[in-house]
């Protein structure tokens, strides 16, 4: 199991199904920070199957500060046909406004780093609002955008459309 940076009253632990209904909270808190509140339509019921149902799809912890939850980090495994290894791919770290500041979104990208290299992950990726302030401190770390590429996405509700061309 990877260890966590040591700091004064704050825990990284791993999710469990009796913490879906917190992981709704932070998905919502997320959203509303993004401005994209409109878009969640997550529900505890397929968030208990896709995450700790028969065949998980993603892995949630979160840091909690002085047993207070502060953030939470959704993250699953990619693989890079290039690198012919598995990758980590973070979808979501987010930190409680109250906490900002308080070096836990430091710790939980470490955390990932941790899990990346004891998995023997080839590569770690994510994806940044360009607006988002924490891109200098992805960049920080030595992290930096991908020159040349663009993030494309397609919806469930285009799927029956794009089967139809």
């Amino acid at each position: 199991m990877v260890e966590t940076e040591k700091k004064p009253g704050l825990n990284i632990r791993t999710a469990k199904k009796e913490d879906v209904p917190l992981i709704l909270e932070f998905i919502r808190g997320i959203a509303e920070f993004e401005k994209l509140s409109h878009l969640v339509t997550a529900t505890e019921e397929n968030l208990k199957e896709s995450m700790f149902g028969e065949k998980p799809y993603a892995e949630v912890f979160f840091a909690e500060l002085d047993g207070m939850p502060a953030g939470f980090t959704v993250f699953f495994h990619n693989f890079s046909t290039f690198v012919g290894e598995q990758g980590l791919y973070i979808e979501d770290i987010f930190v409680k406004p109250e906490f900002r500041g308080k070096g836990i979104g430091r710790a939980m990208f470490l955390h990932c780093v941790k899990l990346a290299k004891e998995r023997n992950c080839g590569r770690m990726e994510w994806a940044v609002l360009d607006w988002n302030p924490a891109r200098e401190f992805y960049e920080y770390f030595g992290a930096g955008p991908v020159d040349g590429w663009h993030v494309y996405r397609m919806g469930a509700d285009k799927f029956e459309s794009a089967l139809e061309k």
